[in-house]
């Protein structure tokens, strides 16, 4: 990127910075995709005065991880687009994996001497939330390429720096797997540095996509010989052959070999190693165990699965209510909303999930989250028992509010609209019995309405225990 007015915008990014590290007000912000990343660096914990990225591999290792490493087939690709330039410019070239720990580096000999200082080297870690805004972690945490203007990072040791970074996508994982950057001691990188980093993402990606379509093929292949009426998958979860209608979408969650599952559209199959993929046949008949929810009322509240009790925390209590109403599944972004609303942190979700899946195993899946067995849930069988005719049943059945303890903004939305259906529907036909079920729950305890019919009930010993509660 290339500034007309670099010396006004120097002087408006150095009174950000300090009003940004120091918590005041900022006098005058830099452009948004640096606000927000200074923002989330800050929130990570980073020292602006912190001395550059931290190792994240023992040199000893970085031969093997590199070898293994999916870019590995097309380092001389980006070496051969982008070193040229990185030398002739004084400059250097970087490849990170996917979570921006330095894989290659390569470029001019003497910046590369100046890089060693900040960390800018195999090995080092180059994520935001290791080194604060920086063209690597930046253009990682934003999925698209990105130019860092030297007093733009946070980290002050790094303003003698400017990069230009962009990520690499996996077409076969759907993941970023790497990033690719040039940076410099210059002032400013050439305006075309970072269009160049973005089509040398773009031209690994295309290569990458072509080398899945043939290994795709050589799988189809032997596949086609077998003359099965399974699904097959890429090692990834990729569906390749076996659904021409496209029942199962482009990708299936793989939840173990030899494990069962139930795809989207309702059936239960199994999976099976093959080759290099795998196949997807149809189960045993033996049906999945359920999944029984209790979570209504003051608890304790309990998941039930294979003959298992399992006590929930307030947490995976939530979590698991939410899965269930939405069927179709959750993004860990769309739970964390869900639960905490605009302050919802997607990681912490993730911590939970795995915590969850400790004590569940399989039934709770990612890509997007999703309860992969039958559910069965006690607030679940309310809409039902509200559409029959039998407020006895329902007075039974309602020990009380959903989760009354959560803060959630989507369980109280379901937990005030079920209370109030409950409610009304034993005011309009409930007997004194489910009058007085009903008035035992934490809803119905000072509900004035109900005590009112109670201690109108002369004849039934109750009334003078809603007529006491009526005058306290």
């Amino acid at each position: 990127m290339s500034y007309p007015h670099l010396d006004a915008y120097s002087r408006l990014l150095r009174g950000a910075h300090e009003a940004a590290v120091t918590g005041e007000v900022w006098p005058a912000s830099p452009r948004g995709l640096i606000s927000a990343s200074w923002r989330r660096s800050l929130a990570a914990g980073i020292d602006p005065d912190g001395g550059g990225a931290p190792l994240a591999w023992d040199p000893s290792r970085i031969a093997g991880i590199r070898d293994a490493h999916p870019l590995r087939p097309l380092l001389p690709l980006l070496v051969q687009t982008l070193t040229a330039m990185a030398d002739e410019s004084a400059h250097v070239m970087i490849v990170t994996d996917g979570d921006g720990r330095v894989l290659w580096r390569d470029g001019n000999h003497a910046v590369m001497r100046r890089a060693d200082q900040v960390g800018l080297a195999d090995g080092h870690q180059w994520a935001e939330d290791s080194v604060g805004t920086n063209g690597i972690g930046t253009a990682l945490a934003t999925g698209r390429p990105v130019h860092v203007y030297s007093e733009e990072h946070l980290m002050r040791v790094l303003h003698v720096w400017s990069c230009s970074a962009a990520p690499i996508t996996d077409p076969d994982s759907g993941q970023v797997i790497g990033c690719v950057d040039v940076s410099g001691t210059a002032r400013s990188l050439h305006p075309a540095t970072v269009a160049l980093v973005g089509a040398t993402a773009k031209l690994a990606e295309t290569q990458l996509a072509v080398r899945m379509h043939e290994r795709d093929d050589r799988l189809r292949r032997r596949f086609e010989a077998l003359h099965t009426r399974a699904v097959l998958l890429s090692p990834t979860g990729r569906v390749i052959a076996g659904d021409p209608a496209g029942q199962l979408g482009e990708r299936v969650p793989l939840p173990g070999a030899g494990r069962r599952m139930i795809l989207r559209d309702g059936r239960v199959a199994q999976l099976e190693p093959f080759s290099d993929g795998y196949l997807v046949r149809p189960a045993p008949t033996a049906a999945p165990p359920t999944l029984t929810l209790s979570l209504l009322g003051d608890g304790p509240h309990t998941a039930r699965l294979d003959d298992r009790e399992l006590p929930l925390s307030l947490r995976h209590a939530e979590i698991l209510a939410l899965l269930a109403l939405h069927p179709k599944g959750l993004t860990a972004e769309q739970l964390s909303y869900l639960l905490y609303g605009d302050d919802g942190n997607p990681v912490t979700i993730r911590a939970e999930i795995h915590r969850l899946r400790a004590q569940l195993g399989d039934t709770v899946a990612a890509k997007p989250y999703h309860l992969t067995c039958p559910v069965e849930a006690d607030f679940l069988a309310l809409p039902r028992l509200l559409a029959a005719d039998d407020a006895a049943t329902l007075a039974r059945a309602y020990p009380g509010p959903l989760l009354p303890r959560s803060e959630s903004p989507e369980i109280r939305r379901e937990r005030d609209e079920l209370e109030a259906q409950v409610r009304a529907r034993l005011l309009r036909d409930g007997a004194a019995d489910d009058l007085w079920t009903y008035a035992q729950t934490s809803g119905g305890r000072d509900d004035f309405q109900i005590l009112e019919r109670l201690a109108a009930l002369t004849a039934d010993p109750r009334s003078a225990a809603a007529r006491s509660r009526l005058s306290s």
